[in-house]
Formats: C-alpha cells, sequence, structure tokens
C-alpha cells in the first residue's frame, strides 16, 4: 500500500509502498476513508528532543490519528462482533484491553499500549491501517468518513469543557482557532454557555468559529482582545481557554482571566516557557491541564454526530488525496489560513 512516510524528522514527508497491515487476533484492518491532520503531528514530525516534545518519533514512520474508514479485514477473534464492511473510527492506540485503565476507557495510560505513529503502530496517513477491536467505534450511516474523521478532535474538546466545569450561562474565552480552539468553542455552546468569544491572529480563522457556536469574533492581529471580550459580553469571562500551545499564551490567558477565574490549558506547548506567577496568584486563578479523553468521549461524540445534535463539518477547510498529501503537510508548518485539511485516499 502507499503512505506517507516521514524518514527524518525535519524532513518533509514521502510517500512510498510499505508492507500492508495484517491484523493481529484482536485487531481490524481498516481502508481508509479520511484522516486529519493534527497540528500535534506537525510539531512532531519537527522535534526530536525529548525535553521538549512528549515522545520522538522514530524515523520510517506513519503518522496520522483522526481517522475513520471501512473494516477490510478481522482478526480471528474478533469476528463475533466485526464485520468486513463495517464502517468505523477508532482510538489512537491499542491497550491491552484486560487492565483497570483499559476498563476504565482509558487505555492511553495502560503500560502495555501501543501508540499510534511508533514503530509497532503506523498511523492513517496511508491506504489502509490497523486498529484494536476494543478501541473501534462503529458509525452510524448518516455520519461520513470525514465526520469520523473528526471525532478525535471533538473528543479532546469535550474533555477540555468536561475539565471547565462550565455551567449554563458562563462567558467563555477561547484564545485560539485553530480545530482544537473550534471545538472548544462546539461544546461550549452544546452545553450552556452564553457568550463564547473566540479570538485568533487570523481573522478568517476565528471568524470561522462563528459557524461552530462562538458568539462572536476577535482578530488579535488587530484588536484589542481585552476591549472586545468586555464589549461582546458585557464583562471578563468566567472561563478561559489557551487552545494555542505556544510560549506566552499560557500567560496571555492569565492576563486576560479577571479574579477567580478559571484557565483550561489546551494546546499543547512544545518548547520552555515562563510565566509571571504573581498575576495567578493575586487573581486567585485556577489552572487546569487538559490533555487526552475517555473511550466513552468518542461514543458520545458518534452519538451525537449520528444524531444531528452537533455540527463540525466547518470545521474542515480543505480535502487532499494521498498525491498531494506530502505538499500540503508542509505547507501547513508555515503561517496559513486552514483550519482541518482532510486527507482522503479514495
Amino acid at each position: 500500500m502507499k503512505a506517507a512516510v516521514l524518514q527524518a524528522i525535519g524532513a518533509p514527508l514521502v510517500i512510498e509502498d510499505v508492507p500492508d497491515p495484517e491484523p493481529g487476533p484482536t485487531e481490524l484492518v481498516l481502508q481508509v476513508g479520511a484522516c486529519g491532520i493534527c497540528g500535534t503531528d506537525l510539531h512532531m514530525s519537527e522535534n526530536s528532543d525529548p525535553n521538549v516534545g512528549w515522545r520522538v518519533l522514530p524515523a520510517g514512520c506513519v503518522m496520522g490519528h483522526e481517522f475513520a474508514g471501512e473494516v477490510v479485514e478481522v482478526g480471528r477473534q474478533a469476528g463475533d462482533r466485526w464485520r468486513t464492511g463495517d464502517r468505523v473510527t477508532a482510538l489512537p492506540w491499542i491497550g491491552c484491553g484486560h487492565c483497570p485503565l483499559c476498563r476504565a476507557g482509558r487505555g492511553f495510560r495502560c503500560a502495555q499500549a501501543k501508540m499510534r505513529a511508533s514503530a509497532e503502530l503506523p498511523g492513517a496517513y496511508a491506504e489502509y491501517t490497523r486498529v484494536g477491536a476494543g478501541e473501534t467505534i462503529r458509525l452510524p450511516d448518516s455520519v461520513s468518513f470525514r465526520e469520523g474523521a473528526l471525532v478525535e478532535p471533538l473528543a479532546v474538546g469535550l474533555n477540555a469543557v468536561r475539565r471547565a466545569q462550565l455551567q449554563p450561562g458562563d462567558a467563555v474565552l477561547v484564545v485560539g482557532a485553530g480545530p482544537v480552539g473550534l471545538s472548544v468553542a462546539l461544546w461550549c455552546r452544546f452545553f450552556g454557555a452564553q457568550h463564547i468569544v473566540v479570538s485568533d491572529l487570523v481573522a478568517a480563522r476565528a471568524e470561522r468559529a462563528l459557524a461552530l457556536g462562538a458568539t462572536a469574533s476577535v482578530d488579535a492581529s488587530q484588536d484589542d482582545v481585552r476591549e472586545r471580550v468586555a464589549e461582546a459580553i458585557g464583562g471578563r469571562p468566567r472561563v478561559v481557554f489557551d487552545c494555542v500551545g505556544v510560549p506566552g499564551s499560557l500567560q496571555l490567558a492569565i492576563d486576560y482571566a479577571p479574579h477567580d477565574a478559571r484557565i483550561v490549558v489546551v494546546g499543547l506547548c512544545m518548547a520552555g516557557d515562563q510565566l509571571f506567577p504573581t498575576k495567578a496568584l493575586v487573581k486567585e486563578l485556577e489552572i487546569t491541564f487538559a490533555f487526552i479523553y475517555r473511550q466513552q468521549d468518542f461514543a458520545t461524540v458518534v452519538h451525537l454526530l449520528g444524531e444531528g445534535r452537533i455540527d463540525a463539518a466547518p470545521m474542515i477547510s480543505d480535502r487532499v488525496d494521498l498525491g498531494g498529501f506530502a505538499d500540503a503537510f508542509e505547507a501547513l508548518k508555515q503561517p496559513n489560513t486552514q483550519i482541518k485539511v482532510m486527507l482522503e485516499t479514495d
């Protein structure tokens, strides 16, 4: 099969022929229908320092962890639940399936977990990919592969908003209008926030948030964010989400937050940072970090998509096939107006 291969950290991806995946006894092989390009992959493909990134990718790996597709092979112990032709999405790891963490839907923390984009579990920037039968979730007929590939970033946003302990009627500021920020805005609307202001240095990205639940957007390259937020909500936000993840963005969230507010850090900062903690201390801010979701979050997102109760389609800004994928991936490393670029192999 063909796949986009990272030959070395910092090098462009190369489309190569690689061996077809073979399912283990409790695994499935999917033909990839769609796979989103994630900012985490962009950062990790450039970063070889384990003290900066949360893990270092091996040379020759295949990335891609936001995906959906059709089952084409079923492991010999997975046939009681799965059949070829099933349309599914799956979590981006394979756990042991037996430990307390796996049983609690937290297979990411499993000591035996196989992580995607590793030597033992290639990702879905490819024609086919391997998944764990226990980590797989069936898609309703009404949910497309494109929507199925959005389940993972939507689950990230769901986890973040849950950790924010949002209350109906709250005023929220979301700093950063990438896929995570837009997902957060969507869930803030779903859970009843009254005011949802989204800021970004790229006006077009901030404006896209209005189609996903935001009540106001701010062009942070031109406007004073504090003033625009105050105008939009008639005060200051009770919850601030840092969905940027670059040095200085957490301090910015601290500066924007009023006294007794809660900050939820969702953006993955891959570099060292400096803070002025006195501001957070004097304001008595509560700072929470949100990184990973539970398997139940995946199931919840799939259910709500199938019921038509959430619509994440405005997150998709472009689509590309494998032939143009390497160039599209490289272009996203530079400043751009894209939000979620979707690989579609067929």
